[in-house]
């Protein structure tokens, strides 16, 4: 199976650039990566992956500076359209660790990326790759922040962007970030799922190009929060995570995060069995991927209703579930779904320790709970969980889940009179 951690080191075909092709995981095809625009297989419509022939190890990285491009050795292109994304925080989080009850707990913070979002270091390669590949127009599906990430970039680049939206389900601040960025944004009556399969055939048509994470060169970037969150604990505990609890929409940073550890596999810098335990959540009423590893499924189930707070994850059919599905069940780990109500509780409680997050961020640490209380999670793991999305991108939820702002008289006295009521 060619995303297994023990596969090989592929085989260089002679339609690499630079050692640099594309390779469908289903029937093993290989493409040139930049003569053609294309997201799946022409044979059997299998998703693509980008392949190197000489992978760098962890060591190879050191004194090369910070962000997404300090690890272009393992990324299609030696630069990007950039705002220097990357580097993000990597949380210590006392009480909450000792709350929860695990023998080390760090969040990695990807809201604090240049848009608020981890979406900018898919875009930074996928915006780059355009250009390479000649494209005038941009375009994506969005719960909100992939929209406000490609428009960013695509501004950046200088180029046309296209957004298409599930009207009335997209947070407001994540909606003006598209807007003041200069995308066109199309609001489509229908959901996530619905906006993607249009994207999909305006892309098919070559009226735009796609960046949603159905593009395997996006997802290169985002597998550096792996590269990231392993130099960090290995900085700080002299060893790997034991496990990376992350939120589940598209899946594309479960699959972005098993290849990251499959090429560190492949050149020997993991060992198979140090390879952290991929652990999804997803939001109860919107998981088709819990459903599928409950259920010992090769494939999910499209869901075609769903809903949940947490927008940024309500998504039924994850286009990425063929590569995220080996990376839960090789490395060991699960998925799991938690309630908009245990979202909204885990969203104060990183509050309480200064972390500010949108709801579908928050997941994660309701997840890692839950898994705790079930026995499911150790006492003795330390754990990475990855927080997606800035509290900004989502006010009206942060209002909900915070304290409500308190009436007093615009004088001292009357101010003190309440304090102490």
């Amino acid at each position: 199976m060619s995303l297994s951690l023990s596969a090989d080191q592929p085989t260089v075909p002679d339609d690499a650039d630079d050692g640099v092709w594309l390779e469908c995981i289903e029937c093993g095809e290989t493409f040139a990566p930049f003569d053609d625009v294309r997201y799946t297989c022409d044979e059997c419509d299998g998703l693509l992956e980008v392949r190197y022939d000489d992978l760098p190890t962890l060591e190879d990285y050191e004194g090369q500076g910070q962000g997404v491009w300090r690890y272009a050795d393992a990324l299609p292109l030696e630069e990007g359209v950039t705002t220097q994304e990357g580097a993000t925080p990597l949380y210590e989080v006392p009480r909450l660790e000792e709350d929860i009850g695990v023998e080390a707990l760090r969040i990695k913070h990807e809201g604090m990326n240049p848009t608020g979002s981890f979406k900018d270091r898919g875009m930074t390669v996928g915006v780059a790759v355009a250009k390479e590949l000649g494209v005038g127009r941009l375009a994506c599906a969005s719960t909100g922040n992939t929209s406000a990430a490609l428009a960013a970039y695509g501004s950046r680049g200088g180029m046309e962007t296209l957004v298409l939206l599930p009207a009335g389900k997209v947070a407001a601040g994540k909606i003006a970030q598209a807007s003041l960025h200069g995308a066109r944004i199309l609001e489509v009556d229908g959901n996530f799922d619905a906006c993607l399969d249009i994207v999909q055939e305006l892309a098919q048509q070559g009226e735009a190009y796609l960046l949603n994470s159905l593009n395997p060169f996006r997802l290169e970037g985002q597998k550096t929060i792996g590269l990231e969150i392993l130099e960090g604990f290995l900085a700080d505990y002299d060893t790997v995570p034991d496990r990376i609890v992350l939120p589940v929409g598209n899946a594309g940073n479960t699959s972005a995060l098993y290849k990251a550890f499959r090429e560190l596999v492949q050149v020997g810098s993991l060992e198979e069995d140090e390879v952290p335990k991929l652990t999804g959540v997803q939001a109860e009423g919107a998981a088709p991927m819990v459903e599928a590893v409950e259920n010992g499924a090769d494939e999910v189930r499209r869901w075609e209703d769903v809903e949940t707070r947490a927008t940024a994850i309500r998504i039924g059919n994850p286009v990425n579930a063929p590569k995220a599905l080996p990376g839960i069940r090789e490395t060991g780990g699960t998925a799991i779904s938690v309630s908009d109500e245990e979202i909204t509780d885990a969203q104060r409680d990183l509050a309480g320790e200064g972390i500010g997050v949108e709801p579908a961020s928050a997941a994660s640490v309701a997840g890692l709970r839950k898994l705790r209380a079930e026995g499911i999670v150790d006492d003795d793991e330390r754990v990475a969980c990855l927080t997606t999305g800035h509290l900004l991108k989502d006010p009206d939820a942060a209002a909900a889940a915070g304290a409500e702002p308190e009436p007093v008289p615009a004088e001292t006295d009357g101010i003190l009179e309440h304090l102490s009521e």
